[in-house]
């Protein structure tokens, strides 16, 4: 049984709440049925309607974008890490000024930690409804999104447009901007040289991580996957580990800071020890499904029926949030 205290820090996939107006290319051909999720943290969003459904501070954000086939997330930079790995679907990810310089397809469980600095866009290429889910760096998740300067443009034609304190105003519904706030600016020329363009084969190597190959590292201990030591070595303030049938344990451990739980295969039961705070109990997680665990809480999580499981699991490091470590 889930006491409620404990529900409450559970978001199920079928009870996510999408905004589809959450950025500037909410109105753009293309891009118009992209919908946003924020599950844990402030996320980013520059529209007031976003629901964020847990609002603890985890040190990082947790989010999702679900797409149908052929939608794409325009071009876009963080200050902060942004990870992406594919919960459904099958997604091209592409990056440079024009989205250009690189690209790579990533399929269900694949992980993708985007060097940051790098404007990058995403689009599914698969033939039904995808999911990503993100992982974000700090609690304000970086403090916003810096567009392509043609993607201000093209949605200024399709009746966005973005404040300077990174608020959307929406002219189709005769929204304009305050008196005294201007327009968010546009990145001049000499603005854009601040932002790298890597090529492909500098970016897959240290960035990419394959689900068949994470699983098959994790057969006797979870894998780091993203850490100071990890496979793909950054310190992002969080750490990523995968966790399989073969690396599971019913042991319980815990951790001095909050810690999220999401299954991309296979579903999970949760065991918890009880506190003052938070009774004893379990709960079962299936992919999609998100779970926060309280700081100094004695857990554990195991496969709770036969066949593939792998979990990612993320904890927070106390590393200041920022730009990719290159150690």
């Amino acid at each position: 049984m889930t006491p409620p205290e404990m529900e409450a820090r559970i978001v199920r996939y079928g009870d996510l709440r999408p905004c589809r107006t959450a950025f500037i290319d909410a109105h753009t051909p293309g891009s118009d049925q992209k919908e946003n999720f924020t599950i844990i943290g402030g996320g980013v969003s520059e529209a007031a309607d976003q629901h964020v459904h847990i609002t603890i501070p985890h040190g990082f954000n947790i989010g999702a974008a679900g797409q149908p086939p052929k939608c794409r997330n325009s071009l876009h930079s963080h200050r902060t890490a942004e990870v992406f790995f594919v919960l459904s679907g099958r997604w091209r990810f592409f990056w440079g000024r024009w989205g250009d310089a690189g690209e790579v397809v990533l399929e269900p469980g694949d992980i993708f930690n985007i060097p940051t600095g790098i404007f990058r866009g995403f689009e599914n290429i698969g033939e039904d409804y995808g999911m990503i889910m993100a992982i974000l760096g700090g609690d304000d998740a970086g403090g916003g999104v810096i567009w392509a300067p043609q993607v201000i443009e093209d949605a200024r034609d399709h009746g966005l447009v973005l404040s300077e304190e990174g608020k959307l105003y929406d002219t189709k519904k005769g929204q304009s901007l305050p008196d005294g706030v201007g327009l968010m600016p546009v990145l001049s020329d000499e603005d854009l040289k601040a932002f790298p363009e890597p090529t492909t084969r500098e970016v897959i190597p240290g960035y990419v991580a394959r689900y068949l190959d994470l699983v098959a590292m994790a057969d006797r201990k979870p894998v780091l996957v993203i850490g100071e030591n990890g496979i793909l070595r950054d310190k992002p303030g969080f750490e990523v580990g995968l966790l399989t049938r073969a690396s599971s344990t019913k042991d319980m451990h815990r951790h001095d800071r909050p810690s999220v739980l999401m299954p991309v295969k296979g579903h999970w039961r949760v065991v918890w020890d009880g506190t003052d705070l938070y009774p004893a109990g379990e709960a079962t997680l299936a992919p999609g499904d998100t779970m926060s665990v309280p700081e100094d809480l004695d857990h554990t999580a195991y496969p709770a029926m036969t066949g593939e499981a792998a979990l990612y699991h993320i904890v927070g490091t106390g590393d200041p949030a920022g730009l990719t470590w290159t150690g």
